[in-house]
């Protein structure tokens, strides 16, 4: 994937909420309606999610694409419980500017 590819799936993020977190297990609920947008992003959630379960610290990935759902368990002692509220808002903090990265990184190699 290109570095343009990475950047604009990285943009996915941003519509992206946290519907529930406890550490170790966080759901990620995506914030568009029920129609054609939700269809052109399906792909891009699915690479979202191949991309985040080959990060070190994720135990695993469930994606439902019809919830508009990501339940993704990690290692909070790799990843810290407030890199994904960073992550997903977009706050530059070292927590969620490493997940980013690390992300961008996957995204940017595969």
């Amino acid at each position: 994937m290109s570095d343009r590819s990475a950047a604009g799936l990285l943009r996915f993020t941003h519509h992206l909420e946290i519907a529930h977190h406890l550490p170790g297990r966080i759901r990620l609920k995506l914030k568009v309606p029920l129609d054609g947008e939700l269809i052109a992003m399906a792909d891009e959630a699915k690479r979202f999610g191949k991309a985040l379960a080959k990060m070190d610290g994720i135990r695993s990935i469930s994606l439902n694409p019809l919830a508009r759902s990501c339940v993704v368990e990690y290692d909070p002692s790799g990843i810290p419980p407030s890199a994904w509220r960073d992550f997903v808002s977009g706050d530059a903090t070292p927590e969620g500017e490493t997940l980013r990265n690390n992300l961008h990184g996957l995204l940017a190699g595969s």
